[in-house]
């Protein structure tokens, strides 16, 4: 019998919010209600059912602009006897502990984080127990929470991965709205491939393909391509283009030991940044890159204090030992980011800006905290952190929505680092998480914000 995760608070809290609907995203087994809060007598419902598979006519709006049948290789039944040793280079997920994309969406910034869900979990299909990967994906537009997905993945015996579902929450005004997308193979429909074993140009595959749900068919495009990555230029990188249930359609870029690389569509781009421990160095973090966050959570309070005095000197200091910093070889679009959060930090302090001085602090401290996790691969607690001071900066300027997006964040970092607490670690962390969770529905801008700097000091003392 697999072993249950230690139960999740945000998927608790999302249920009781959408009234349920969180529950029934995730009822196909006992494993994945577990991990988003649904009840976890549910499991019976995909041991049921027999699944369509595979599933040939075209998913798209019109009905149109699928590929022949006979170009797909999704087509036969896999087989998986040790699903989670998922070794395809170019969807290495098991073998990533954290990766962070960057670009522009909109317009706006674009970030995203993927982390690993530590622990044992299962989908069942047609009566078969399948151990699956989970991985919890975080997206942000423009600093605010936009969207969260928990995803499972498994790898067949030949070698090609298998997308076994997700749940979907995608957030408006720091509260979920959408949980459109949200599917569980064995029972919506059957398992899609993700990525071929060997992917070979003019190859098709569907890596969502429940009707009326979510479809994606993949068409190979490029295959041993050359790509510019994080620390340098990678080999065998695959290009494919994605058909959507619109009938619109996307590039993506694969590369080996990172998964998705690279996703431009219409001006859109979401680029992979870095990727532990793919990017790992494997030494000691330089002293100056932990001054650099405590100096940004120094001139965030002298801010709030409107000590611009104070916050002068130490906006020196940081930016002396960004120079020092950035002559290594960093990924250069975290080099970016950070260079243009310091600008703007010392823009900000120099006009005695409240508001943007204290976003642009929280900004700085981010990209320190990117950098951090190249040599220590495993920061959820000091993000955790980060995210504490980003609700108080929203409760500072008595933005309800900032603030519960924030408590959202958050809450679903709790999920990432809950098995690495003990036991009354974790009861007191949930416990504080409530209260806030409680503040923030009443609009208590004031009391969210003392007990996220609660929660976090409780973190950072363990």
């Amino acid at each position: 019998m697999a072993i249950q995760p230690k139960p999740s608070l945000t998927g608790m809290l999302v249920a009781v919010v959408l009234g349920g609907s969180a529950c029934s995203a995730s009822s196909g087994n006992t494993e994945s209600a577990a991990l988003t809060g649904g009840p976890t007598a549910a499991g019976d419902a995909a041991a049921d059912t027999t699944v369509e598979w595979p599933v040939t006519r075209c998913g798209t709006y019109s009905g149109d602009g699928c590929a022949a049948t006979s170009d797909r290789v999704d087509l036969e039944r896999p087989t998986f006897s040790n699903p989670t040793d998922i070794t395809n280079p170019l969807f290495p997920i098991s073998r990533l502990d954290s990766v962070v994309l960057l670009g522009e969406v909109d317009g706006f910034p674009f970030r995203s984080e993927t982390t690993l869900i530590p622990g044992a979990h299962s989908v069942t299909v047609d009566g078969e127990s399948i151990d699956v990967v989970v991985s919890q994906y975080t997206a942000y537009l423009d600093g605010r929470i936009e969207e969260v997905a928990i995803d499972r993945y498994a790898q067949a015996d030949d070698g090609s991965v298998w997308y076994l579902g997700e749940d979907v929450f995608d957030y408006r005004n720091g509260t979920v709205a959408i949980t459109e997308g949200t599917w569980l193979a064995g029972r919506d429909g059957p398992p899609a491939m993700i990525m071929p074993a060997d992917p070979q140009v003019g190859d098709v595959f569907r890596a969502e393909n429940v009707t009326g749900v979510v479809f994606e068919e993949i068409a190979v495009k490029a295959i041993d391509q050359t790509v510019d990555g994080p620390v340098g230029r990678v080999d065998g990188a695959v290009v494919m283009q994605e058909l959507h249930l619109d009938g619109s359609t996307s590039d993506k870029v694969f590369a080996p030991g990172y998964g998705e690389f690279d996703t431009s569509s219409g001006g859109d781009v979401e680029a992979l940044a870095l990727a532990v421990p793919t990017d790992a160095i494997n030494e000691v973090a330089p002293f100056e890159l932990r001054l650099m966050t405590t100096g940004a959570w120094g001139i965030l309070e002298n801010v709030r204090l409107g000590d611009w005095e104070a916050a002068n000197p130490t906006l020196a200091r940081t930016q002396d030992l960004w120079q020092e910093l950035r002559a290594n070889d960093y990924p250069p679009r975290v080099i970016d980011t950070m260079t243009g959060a310091l600008q703007a930090l010392a823009s900000a302090v120099a006009q005695e800006k409240t508001p943007v001085a204290s976003q642009a602090a929280v900004d700085v401290a981010q990209s320190a905290l990117d950098l951090e996790l190249l040599y220590r691969g495993n920061v959820e607690a000091d993000r955790f952190h980060l995210h504490a001071q980003q609700l108080r900066v929203h409760a500072a300027a008595n933005d309800l929505a900032g603030v519960t997006g924030e408590v959202a964040v958050l809450e679903w970092i709790r999920d990432r680092l809950a098995s690495s607490l003990s036991e009354t670690q974790l009861a007191n962390l949930d416990a504080e998480l409530l209260a806030l969770r409680g503040a923030s529905d009443a609009g208590n801008v004031r009391a969210a914000a003392d007990h996220a700097a609660r929660a976090a000091a409780q973190l950072r003392g363990t």
